[in-house]
């Protein structure tokens, strides 16, 4: 049963391609008697003839590749583009580092381990970037005995 006039009339009118056009296969009859546009609109109306829905493209790769990020995957030399402070600015690394030794001398302060004044000293080397990283500032208290004693 050809109905290839209707299908194209159809397509015209729903204002869509050939292919999305769907006929209701137990009303094929009625339909390809259908010779007019009036008679598509009326049949169309009856739900005899629709419009599929658009097909766009699918997320569920994305959505996989997203999953595997967030469990700290896919991050390889292979997958940067860029220098590594295109990732995170020197500015946010510079934070990250003095919070870090900041909230360690502090511990040291709070638990008697160094004395005020030296803590002071601590603090403003910290600022000034002097030390490279937390086992830095351990290395420095222990070289220059800024360890203070504990009493018992």
């Amino acid at each position: 049963m050809k109905v290839n006039n209707q299908k194209r009339i159809a397509a015209d009118v729903l204002k869509c391609g050939v292919n999305r056009v769907w006929f209701d296969e137990s009303r094929l009859d009625e339909i390809k008697e259908a010779i007019t546009k009036a008679d598509i609109r009326r049949l169309i109306g009856d739900k005899a003839i629709k419009a599929k829905p658009l097909q766009s493209t699918s997320r569920a790769h994305a959505r996989k590749i997203l999953e595997q990020k967030r469990k700290g995957r896919r991050k390889g030399s292979g997958k940067r583009k860029g220098k590594r402070t295109a990732r995170l600015s020197d500015k946010v690394v510079w934070m990250i580092k003095v919070r870090l030794q900041r909230n360690f001398i502090k511990e040291l302060r709070d638990k008697k381990l160094i004395a005020p004044g030296n803590y002071r000293i601590l603090y403003r080397k910290v600022k000034g970037g002097f030390f490279r990283s937390k086992r830095h500032i351990k290395l420095y208290i222990t070289e220059n005995k800024l360890v203070q004693n504990v009493k018992k």
